[in-house]
Order: structure tokens, then C-alpha cells, then sequence
């Protein structure tokens, strides 16, 4: 490990204000000025000298601090120039021995892929890590997990509700789409709420941290080894949730015969929010059985 000063408030105002940098609501950036709280996140990851991490959205790089003091090597993406351009030099200012393990990606993560991005295909495994921007939070976690099949498993910080909606269960409120999709997966668990205040600025909502592994290839678990396509099965889940007062039989009338449904061994009476993941994967099994 490489101890070293992680970022606190007056820090954290002190680089903003020397780079000319204000936080903004484009990129959805809030600050983190708390080291207790990226150093919890840190510890809820699990990972250790040996791990290559990627982290979206680093900002001014309190939590990139964090990552590296276990000894980590870092790739860091960042969607803003003239934080991509500060961050190294953060580093090399406060955790100078650390600055060989990072390198700092100026890019929107919905574009990063293994063509364009390189650095972790070489990996067996990797973890993302991040305080996500809450508003494009589901969109990057589905993304990289879909174009990179060693990401391995993740912890980020994300909008309270948005935590929820990821490790919801079948027939909860907050269960939707993004709950359906991430199963496809693995398995995501809430670990921990975080208060507004070590924020800068603070939001206006809560925030929790959300921890995933991924499914194993060979894992009885896994939705993937029952033989349909994600695409199909998502375009199932779709249509589910696009209206969801709706039964499957009303939602799902164009796309999905009444044979299916029995084929499956699901009452088309249901509505797609008490559907499990293997559920959506034998519907959309028994579809392609039809049409073979």
C-alpha cells in the first residue's frame, strides 16, 4: 500500500479554484471531500495491490487517491478535458509514487470500449469502481458490462433511488428494467447509504453504494448458459415494462404467442414487475422454440 494525503474540503476548493474549475450540472459532478467516505468505498470493493481498476468520473480525484493508497494500477475515465488534464498532476502532488500506477482517459464512458480503451484486455478480471454522475449512472454499468466480459465485478456510488431500482427484487415497487437487466448479469447488493454532506456541492438527493458481481461462465446461475440471446431476452423486458399496469398478455401480444406463455410455464395474467430474470429467459427460450 502507498499512504499518502487523500482530498479533503479545503483541498478539494483549493484545486478547483486554482484550475478555474466549478462543478456542473452537464456532467452531474459532486464532488467527494470526505477521505472516510472514498476510503469506505474502497474497502467495500475489496480490492487490493494486485486488481486493475477502472474508475468513471474521477473528478478532482478524491476517490482516484483512495484506489491508488491500496496499490491498485488505475485507469480513470473522464469525460471533462480539463479535469482528464488535472488529474495527474493531483496525483503526483499527493501521492506522487502512485502516479506510475495511473492513467487518465479523456472520454465519455458510454464510448469506451475494448478497441478504444485497451488497457484491461489483457485482464482476466477487473473492477470498475466509481461515484457515478446519477443521471447516466444504469446506462454506463449496462454498457461496460455488455462490451467487456471481464469486468468482474463493481462498487459505485449512485443516486439513493438508483441503488435501489439496481438491487430490487421481483414484485417491489422500485423493480424495473434496470433491476431485469443487471440479473442478467450477476448479483447486485445495497452495502451502505451516504449523507449528503460529504459532497461539494451537495446534492439534493441521498446516495448508497451498490456492490456486483458477475455471474461466473460456468455458475448454474447464470441466465446466459440457457441458450437465448440477451438481445431477445432484453427486447422481452422492454416490452414488459414500457406499460407497466399492463399484463404480459397485453404488453407482449405482438411478439409473444399464447403457446409461449404455457410453453414457459408462466400465467400471461401477470405483469412483467413479478417476472425473475429466469423467467424473462424461459419466455424468450420458448419463443425461439416456437419459431424454429
Amino acid at each position: 500500500m502507498t499512504q499518502g494525503h487523500l482530498l479533503g474540503a479545503a483541498d478539494i476548493r483549493r484545486i478547483a479554484a486554482q484550475e478555474g474549475i466549478s462543478p456542473t450540472k452537464k456532467f452531474g459532478q459532486n464532488f467527494v471531500i470526505d477521505p472516510g467516505t472514498v476510503r469506505k468505498i474502497v474497502r467495500e470493493a475489496q480490492i487490493g495491490a494486485n486488481d486493475h481498476v477502472m474508475e468513471v468520473g474521477p473528478g478532482l480525484g478524491s476517490l482516484t487517491l483512495a484506489i491508488l493508497e491500496t496499490g491498485a494500477t488505475l485507469t480513470a475515465v473522464e469525460i471533462d478535458p480539463p479535469l482528464a488534464e488535472r488529474l495527474p498532476q493531483t496525483v503526483e502532488e499527493f501521492m506522487p509514487d502512485a502516479a506510475a500506477r495511473l492513467r487518465v482517459v479523456n472520454m465519455d464512458a458510454l464510448k469506451v470500449t475494448p478497441s478504444n480503451v485497451p488497457d484491461f484486455n489483457d485482464d482476466a478480471r477487473f473492477t470498475l469502481v466509481a461515484n457515478l454522475p446519477y443521471n447516466v449512472a444504469t446506462p454506463i454499468l449496462l454498457t461496460l458490462l455488455e462490451r467487456f466480459n471481464n469486468l468482474d465485478a463493481f462498487l459505485v456510488m449512485v443516486q439513493k433511488e438508483v441503488a435501489e431500482r439496481l438491487s430490487a427484487t421481483p414484485g417491489t415497487k422500485v423493480y424495473g428494467t434496470p433491476s431485469v437487466k443487471l440479473a442478467w448479469y450477476g448479483e447486485a447488493h445495497n452495502v451502505g447509504n451516504i449523507g449528503r454532506n460529504v459532497f461539494w456541492p451537495a446534492p439534493n438527493v441521498d446516495s448508497a453504494l451498490v456492490r456486483f458481481e458477475r455471474y461466473a461462465a460456468d455458475d448454474p446461475r447464470n441466465p446466459q448458459n440457457r441458450g437465448v440471446e440477451r438481445e431477445r431476452v432484453f427486447a422481452l423486458i422492454d416490452a414488459s415494462f414500457s406499460q407497466r399496469r399492463k399484463t404480459l398478455h397485453a404488453a407482449l401480444k405482438k411478439t409473444v404467442p399464447a403457446q409461449a406463455f404455457e410453453n414457459a410455464g408462466i400465467d400471461p395474467t401477470r405483469r412483467g414487475e413479478t417476472l425473475t430474470i429466469d423467467e424473462f429467459v424461459a419466455l424468450a427460450k420458448a419463443c425461439k422454440e416456437l419459431e424454429a
